[in-house]
C-alpha cells in the first residue's frame, strides 16, 4: 500500500526530486542488501545447526534464539524492500516454543530465502552497486593511475578501452559517466525486482494468507455485528426518547381536544395547535434520525456530492476533489461517507486545523480517499475510539486506513476500500 505521503499532491518538481533521491540511494541500499545476504547465510547455518542439536537436547535452548535472530535479518530485508517500493507483510504466527518454531513453515521459508538469496538475488544488488562504482572509477580514478600502472608493467584496461595514453584515459571518462547514469537509472528497477523475489519467500504463503484472511473475517464480522447492535440500540433510544415521546404527547393532546370540542372550542383549538407543533417537531426528529442512518443526499447524489455537502456544513475550509467513473455499492458509499464525516469531526475538535483537503479516486479496483489537514498532527488511534471505529467500519469490506501524523503536522490519512464501481 502506498503511504499517504506518497499519495498526497506534491508541488511541481517534487516528484522528480523524489525520483532522483531514489536513484542516488539505490547503490547504498544495494550495499546494505549485499551485507544482509552475507549475514543471512551465516544465521541460516546457525538455525540449521541448532535444529540438528535438538536431537541431543541442547538445541532446545539455542534454536529459539537462532530463529529470533534470523527473523531480525528477514525483518531488515522486508524493510529494505519497502524502501524500494515493495511492501512485504510479516507472516509469523504466535508460536514461540522450540518445537513450535521447528514445525513452523515460516522458519524454513526464512532459511530457504537466506540460502537462495546469494544465488538468485545478489546479481541485481551487485549490478545496482557495481555499475555506478565502476563508472566513478573510470571518471575520477582511471585518468590518474594509468601512467603509474604502465610504469609498473601492468596491463591497464577500462572495459573495452585499452588505456595506454592520455587520450585513451580521457576516453574512459564519457564511458564512466554513461555507466554512472545507466547504473543510477536501472538501479531502483533492479532492486525492486530483487525485492519482489524476496517477497515470494518472506511474505505470507498462500496458506498463511488464507489463515490471516479467516482471522480477519471473524474479527471484522464480530466488530460489524457489535456495531450494528449498538446502532440499533441508538436508533431505539432516539425513537423512544424523541419522536415516540412527542407522538404520545400528540395523541394525548388530540384526545383532550376531542373531549373539549363541545364544552370549550377555544381550548380545543389551542390543544390542536400544540399537537400540530409537536407533530412537526416529531417529523423533524424522524428526518434527522433517518439522515443519520443513511443521508438522503448520499442516496440521491452519490458519494462525492455527499462529501461536498459535509464540506459545506463543516466549520473548516474543506476542498473536495473526486475522480470517480461511477458509484460504488451503497454499503461502501455509506462506510466511506461516515468515515470522512468522523475524520472531519475529529479534525474540527482536536487538530486545530483551518483547511482540509479531501481527494477521492478509483484505480485498479480500489476506492481511495485521502484526507489531509494543516493542523498540529499527533493523531493516534490508541488515544481515542474514532480512528479505531473507522478501521472497524472499513475492515468489513477489506478496507484499510493509513495514518501519517507527525507532531507539528500535517496529518495525512488514506482510506482504501477494494470495490467495484457501477459506470455512470
Amino acid at each position: 500500500m502506498r503511504s499517504p505521503d506518497e499519495s498526497a499532491k506534491m508541488p511541481p518538481g517534487a516528484g522528480r526530486g523524489t525520483a532522483m533521491r531514489t536513484r542516488f540511494a539505490a547503490p547504498v541500499r544495494a550495499l546494505a542488501m549485499l551485507c544482509l545476504s552475507v549475514v543471512g547465510i551465516g544465521v541460516a547455518v546457525l538455525v540449521v545447526a541448532s535444529a540438528a542439536l535438538m536431537l541431543v537436547g541442547v538445541g532446545r535452548y539455542v534454536f529459539p534464539s537462532a530463529v529470533s535472530l534470523l527473523r531480525r535479518v528477514t525483518d531488515a530485508a522486508r524493510w529494505l524492500a519497502g524502501r524500494v517500493g515493495v511492501e512485504i507483510e510479516r507472516p509469523y504466527g504466535p508460536e514461540t516454543g522450540a518445537v513450535a518454531l521447528l514445525k513452523a513453515r515460516t522458519t524454513w521459508r526464512d532459511v530457504l530465502w537466506a540460502v537462495l538469496e546469494p544465488i538468485i538475488g545478489t546479481w541485481a544488488a551487485a549490478l545496482a552497486l557495481g555499475m555506478p562504482l565502476y563508472g566513478v572509477y573510470g571518471v575520477a580514478v582511471q585518468p590518474f593511475v594509468w601512467q603509474a600502472n604502465a610504469r609498473a608493467g601492468g596491463a591497464n584496461a577500462y572495459g573495452v578501452i585499452h588505456v595506454t595514453s592520455t587520450a585513451t584515459a580521457l576516453a574512459a571518462i564519457p564511458v564512466g559517466l554513461a555507466l554512472i547514469a545507466l547504473g543510477l537509472y536501472i538501479g531502483p528497477k533492479l532492486l525492486r525486482l530483487r525485492a519482489r523475489w524476496t517477497g515470494a519467500l518472506l511474505g505470507p504463503s498462500r496458506t498463511t494468507a488464507l489463515e490471516h484472511r479467516v482471522e480477519t473475517l471473524v474479527e471484522t464480522r464480530s466488530d460489524s455485528v457489535d456495531a450494528q447492535a449498538a446502532e440499533l440500540r441508538r436508533i431505539e433510544r432516539d425513537l423512544h426518547d424523541g419522536a415516540q415521546a412527542r407522538l404520545v404527547a400528540v395523541g394525548m393532546g388530540l384526545g383532550n381536544a376531542e373531549r373539549l370540542f363541545d364544552e370549550d372550542p377555544a381550548a380545543a383549538r389551542e390543544l390542536l395547535a400544540v399537537a400540530r407543533e409537536a407533530s412537526a417537531k416529531a417529523l423533524d426528529e424522524l428526518r434527522d434520525l433517518v439522515r443519520g442512518v443513511h443521508p438522503p443526499v448520499l442516496a440521491d447524489r452519490g458519494l462525492a456530492d455527499a462529501i461536498r455537502a459535509l464540506a459545506l456544513d463543516s466549520l473548516l475550509d474543506v476542498d473536495v476533489s473526486a475522480e470517480l467513473p461511477g458509484r460504488p455499492t451503497p454499503p461502501v458509499e455509506s462506510a466511506v461517507y461516515f468515515a470522512v464525516n468522523e475524520l472531519l469531526a475529529n479534525t474540527s475538535k482536536h487538530a486545530g486545523a483551518v483547511a482540509v483537503r479531501v481527494a477521492l479516486d478509483y484505480r485498479n479496483g480500489v476506492l481511495t480517499c485521502d484526507v489531509v489537514d494543516d493542523g498540529g498532527g499527533g493523531a493516534d488511534p490508541a488515544r481515542g475510539t474514532g480512528l479505531r471505529g473507522i478501521h472497524s467500519r472499513l475492515a468489513v469490506f477489506d478496507g484499510t486506513i493509513a495514518i501519517h501524523s507527525p507532531l507539528g503536522g500535517p496529518t495525512r490519512i488514506r482510506l482504501e476500500v477494494p470495490c467495484a464501481i457501477r459506470s455512470a
